[in-house]
């Protein structure tokens, strides 16, 4: 396989954003939304609700590739409260419009991988991913050299997400619809 270089993930990989490591038995889901709204733009949390949160997902499978979490450590649809689902479908929607304003795609992936065996690289709490789509944006880099480019770092993504969100909530303020 080629490699295709990302050095703005070194970082992250070597745990250098001050954070302590996980240790065994956390849960990162449950970790980050825990150190507080201060540590947002470092854990890149993009909105918090009541019941959910949105956060970039740190190896994106495109641009603007985000999940929509409730804070509970919960980890089946089945589980979810009245208000945690509801929550989580008017952010999913929400975003929805963000990422359609910010970044143009021409559709979306979405979707909950329920359990290891359909697919959840963290299984034990659950995410909706929302993935920005393109036409032709399943090129020959992921075919041939199985390996997506990304075209815009982490931070970038983060920082147009959360001025598109400040932009709206300006505009029209009060709850999310």
């Amino acid at each position: 396989m080629e490699r295709l270089y990302a050095p703005w993930r070194l970082a992250y990989i070597k745990n250098e954003d001050g954070t302590p490591p996980p240790t065994p038995g956390s849960c990162i889901f449950c970790d980050k939304p825990a150190e507080g709204v201060g540590r947002d733009a470092a854990n890149y949390i993009v909105l918090r609700g009541d019941a959910c949160f949105v956060i970039l997902n740190a190896f994106p499978y495109s641009n603007g590739h985000v999940m929509v979490l409730p804070f509970r450590h919960i980890a089946s649809p089945a589980e979810m409260t009245d208000d945690e689902g509801a929550e989580m479908m008017r952010l999913c929607s929400f975003l929805c419009v963000v990422l359609g304003e910010v970044f143009r795609p021409h559709g979306f992936n979405i979707g909950i991988n329920v359990g290891s065996a359909a697919g959840a690289g963290i299984a034990a709490h659950l995410h909706l991913h929302i993935v920005p789509r393109w036409n032709g944006d399943t090129n020959f880099m992921p075919v041939i050299g199985d390996v997506k480019v990304i075209p815009e770092t982490l931070e970038q993504v983060y920082t147009n997400l959360v001025n598109a969100i400040a932009a709206r909530e300006r505009s029209a303020p009060g709850p999310i619809e």
